[in-house]
């Protein structure tokens, strides 16, 4: 199955436990550690994949098997003989460095940029290629991911139009955007309902411009 797919048997299939048991939103937000009972709503509604950890504690919340919540094609009722994972054997979670933050000057991967690590299903992972996930940080790409969220950058220094991934604007910090090169200039473009994130058009000519890497998926904050 494709990502799209997983996340939206996912979002079913959370929607109805949570309608099948009259479940309290509020409650189950904070039994899982999250602030606001919007993020459920999101995870509902087929909006935000939440963290592999997350999806087990959702799991054990509701007595199900992890990865038939996931979306997968095995039984609901929970095995705990058999170890439970998010993903099926076939798709093992992949540890991922998370950085902070990419500036000029310093190698991505970098001690002093890793601010810890979280997974990343093996199916995103390609043979060949640097894998990080980049925390966000703002809100000009809200539409698709929040501040905080992070967001699975496969490296590599060339982006298609229209394909989102994270760039060096003139060695200032790396900022996730929608891309698109044309008639000689680059245009990164904001996916917000801030309107004060204007698109960002440039010449590379004149102006620095390195393509760090694409955004894979992402995944919300628990």
């Amino acid at each position: 199955m494709n990502d799209q797919i997983i996340l939206n048997k996912f979002s079913e299939r959370l929607f109805k436990l949570i309608k099948e048991n009259d479940t309290d939103i509020n409650m189950l937000a904070k039994a899982l550690g999250i602030k606001s009972k919007s993020t459920i709503y999101r995870y509902m509604n087929g909006e935000m994949c939440p963290k592999i950890t997350t999806i087990k504690y959702l799991a054990e919340y509701f007595n199900v098997d992890a990865t038939w919540l996931m979306g997968y094609d095995v039984p609901m009722e929970r095995n705990d003989n058999i170890e439970s994972n998010a993903f099926p054997i076939t798709d093992i979670p992949k540890r991922v460095p998370v950085v902070g933050k990419i500036s000029a000057g310093l190698p991505i991967l970098a001690t002093e940029n890793i601010e810890g690590y979280e997974f990343a299903p093996s199916s995103q992972i390609k043979e060949g290629y640097t894998y990080f996930y980049l925390r966000v940080q703002g809100d000009s790409m809200n539409l698709k991911f929040n501040e905080g969220d992070i967001v699975l950058i496969q490296r590599q220094d060339t982006l298609e139009n229209d394909e989102i991934g994270a760039i060096l604007v003139d060695g200032n910090d790396a900022t996730v955007k929608k891309y698109k090169a044309e008639n000689g200039l680059v245009i990164l473009e904001p996916m917000s309902t801030n309107p004060a994130n204007a698109v960002q058009i440039y010449n590379p000519k004149k102006i620095d411009i390195k393509i760090i890497g694409k955004v894979i998926s992402y995944q919300g904050k628990i």
